[in-house]
């Protein structure tokens, strides 16, 4: 199959804020999904650019997109408010971008954090669903639920994926949360991965592998969630 071109563009997300992004449809596309970055990389980085290569050999087109603080560049993530007007603008982008196409969110680590704030805070206007690609529920190694306790104002259908080895995700925490968010919530288990979806060389499968899987689950659950 070959592989669907990027096209460049920037997104206007208030009067002094601008962001890069990457538009990816592939003829086939069936549905559209705007996904932002982790904190530590932006949209050109390997696990980005696999993941958004691989959706669209399933069809899913995407709009990657930076934060306001990747383009200055900072270490230091945005306010929150600021993160949240960024998802709504990239959203409001690739409802444009799609068309008819139905459209969902979400994102690697801190990018899926976001978008479920933002949901929490107002509907994104038209997303039927929101993936995390390893959500954050706390800080590395250091268990706690506070971070996820917005999701409970979320009312449409979640895909959680995460690693078993996690360091910013205690699956005994994580499980119970999602457990309260009831049939709305999908969790999806890597076994033996780590917060970047890397698992250890013992267990006989590569970076590539496990993001074909993630690619499928994510196909697997946007076919259920649409009609």
């Amino acid at each position: 199959m070959l592989e669907a071109a990027c096209d460049s563009l920037e997104i206007r997300v208030d009067a002094t804020h601008s962001v890069s992004a990457l538009w990816q449809r592939p003829a086939s596309a069936h549905c559209a999904l705007a996904l932002a970055p982790g904190a530590g990389a932006g949209i050109t980085h390997s696990f980005m650019a696999d993941m958004a290569g691989k959706l669209a050999e399933r069809g899913i087109a995407t709009l990657r997109y930076q934060f306001p603080y990747m383009q200055r560049p900072s270490r230091r993530p945005d306010p929150p408010a600021l993160c949240h007007a960024t998802v709504r603008a990239a959203v409001g982008s690739l409802s444009e971008l799609a068309g008819s196409l139905p459209l969902f969110a979400g994102g690697k680590s801190f990018g899926g954090r976001m978008s479920s704030q933002a949901q929490a805070v107002a509907p994104l206007a038209g997303v039927r669903g929101l993936v995390f690609l390893g959500f954050p529920l706390h800080p590395a190694n250091k268990p706690a639920q506070t971070r996820g306790e917005h999701l409970a104002k979320v009312e449409i259908p979640l895909l959680f994926l995460q690693g078993t080895r996690d360091a910013l995700a205690d699956l005994t925490l994580l499980e119970p949360l999602i457990e309260r968010l009831g049939k709305r919530a999908t969790l999806r288990v890597i076994d033996a991965a780590d917060h970047s979806f890397h698992l250890p060389a013992r267990a006989g499968r590569s970076d590539q592998e496990v993001r074909s899987q993630l690619a499928d689950l994510i196909a697997t659950w946007i076919q259920g969630v649409l009609p």
